[in-house]
């Protein structure tokens, strides 16, 4: 099977099924794994498809999220070990940003006692930092009740007048070519300026974030600095070229 009758068979596979495995693409095309991994590869790179552990799905926009209830317990486990991990890159005497996602809320449980200063844009964080007693403070603006993420001009505006030593960000989608994205422009709004008030910044994400695009763009990749869970190896290795991974192992 020559290589543009292979590549119109895989994607009409993933267009049919929405997510195939390399073994079912191996035998429908009747090629060598290492074949049809160069192909996914290459499908990749041309923002055809997305690439998932063992295969490949439709590559989607994400225009939309859940709320915050619906989005807490996904991929939980992996959520708390990255959390803990960031958490242990917060030091005594740091000014942070701590943003309203939900990967960002694991940290901090993990923060407890440090010697820091909290700003948040997250209304469920402050009532999780007011529980372990770390000094916070709230910035203003209009509550967005999916994601209780305090938005909008007079949230830039408040957080612009803050200098971080760090910042820690949740992010809906990471792109190797389209950045860091969220499906909120408004929300995007205030984690561009968060990365632009810090010496430091980290999205924290798991694997399920990579080759997704959202809506509106936060930064480009070498803006930040990725706190994730295990990745495969090429994924690992794209993304690498282009920014710092730190690969928390959940095993």
């Amino acid at each position: 099977m020559l290589t543009p009758e292979r590549h119109g068979k895989i994607l009409a596979m993933i267009e049919e099924k929405g997510i195939v495995n390399i073994q079912e693409l191996v035998d429908a095309t009747h090629s060598s794994e290492s074949t049809i991994r160069r192909d996914l590869s290459q499908l990749h790179k041309e923002k055809k498809l997305k690439r998932v552990h063992g295969g490949a799905e439709l590559l989607h926009q994400k225009g939309t999220e859940p709320n915050i209830a619906q989005k807490a317990d996904i991929n939980l486990e992996e959520k708390q070990k990255i959390g803990k991990f960031a958490a242990g890159l917060v030091k005594d005497g740091d000014r942070i940003f701590l943003d309203a996602g939900t990967t960002v809320l694991q940290m901090i449980r993990y923060l407890e006692g440090k010697d820091i200063l909290v700003v948040t844009n997250g209304l469920t964080h402050i009532e999780e930092l007011s529980q372990y007693q770390i000094p916070a403070y709230l910035i203003g603006g209009y509550v967005k009740q999916t994601t209780r993420a305090l938005i909008g001009a007079r949230a830039t505006s408040s957080l612009s007048e803050y200098r971080f030593d760090k910042c820690f960000m949740g992010v809906n989608g990471i792109h190797a070519e389209s950045g860091y994205t969220t499906p909120d422009p408004e929300e995007a709004a205030v984690k561009t300026t968060a990365i632009r008030c810090s010496q430091t910044a980290y999205m924290l994400a798991d694997r399920s974030k990579f080759d997704e695009t959202a809506f509106a763009k936060i930064a480009d990749l070498h803006e930040a600095i990725v706190i994730t869970n295990e990745l495969d190896e090429d994924l690992l290795e794209e993304y690498a070229e282009k920014t710092e991974i730190k690969v928390v192992s959940t095993s």
